[in-house]
């Protein structure tokens, strides 16, 4: 991959198999279902198919497309939780994903605990997480609630502590899914402008949203996804107006 691009996708599709549901009668099941072959109650959906794109370094970039057009499945390749089943994902330098934050955080260990194991798991070492401990809780302001466990934290206090954890980080990718999204209005604010401060530093971000203001205004380019299949990709005011006059 040329020093100039930090993400290089080529014709990356991933499919999965979903299992039909049953027939919730017996009249239902004696009539169609019973003699069906089993391999039939198994589907194949595409979540992408034959998607390719390049991310320049420092390159802020935005994904937009209806609920199941592929967002989410890209960002989990990008990030290597998924592996495509055709194509090639690769990505220059240490990511950092906040595609479903909170998720890896164990419900019975305290918030102390699971920012000592998340921050491991982004590559600091425990004398790193300890010295930052001060500053990841004052970000994610969830009170004197650190050393209680994660399972009594309302979702907005998992959010802002996955949200800090990650972001403690100095990532080269940034990969975000509906961030901005979630969450009361301050600190969506104050993601954005530590969101803000990666570009400055020439972090590479990429952001999967609905929020096509965000898109629009916040991006350098915009990725348009349309049923697993890269639809148009272009300059963030071009493609969140064809985007939006094609949803109308």
């Amino acid at each position: 991959m040329g020093d100039e691009f930090a993400v290089v996708a080529r014709g990356v599709s991933k499919k999965y198999r979903v299992r039909r549901h049953p027939p919730t009668t017996l009249k239902s099941y004696l009539l169609h279902e019973m003699w069906r072959p089993r391999r039939d109650l198994v589907q194949t959906k595409w979540a992408l198919q034959d998607v390719s794109f390049e991310v320049a370094r420092g390159e802020a970039v935005g994904i937009i497309g209806r609920n199941g057009s592929g967002k989410s499945t890209l960002l989990k390749l990008l990030n290597g939780t998924l592996r495509p089943d055709a194509g090639s994902v690769r990505v220059e330098g240490r990511v950092a994903a906040l595609i479903e934050l909170g998720v890896g955080f164990h419900p019975e260990l305290t918030g102390r605990e699971n920012v000592e194991v998340a921050g491991i798991m982004l590559g600091m070492t425990k004398r790193v997480i300890r010295a930052r401990m001060d500053e990841i809780v004052a970000f994610a302001d969830i009170g004197d609630c650190l050393d209680d466990p994660i399972r009594t934290y309302s979702s907005g206090m998992v959010l802002r502590l996955g949200f800090s954890v990650a972001t403690s980080v100095a990532p080269d990718v940034m990969l975000l899914d509906e961030l901005f999204a979630v969450g009361d209005a301050e600190f969506a604010g104050r993601c954005l402008e530590r969101m803000n401060e990666f570009r400055r530093r020439g972090h590479t971000i990429i952001v999967a949203s609905h929020d096509l203001g965000l898109v629009r205004d916040w991006c350098d380019r915009a990725i348009w996804l349309h049923e697993g299949r890269l639809a148009a990709i272009g300059a963030p005011g071009e493609i969140v107006a064809r985007y939006a006059g094609e949803v109308a």
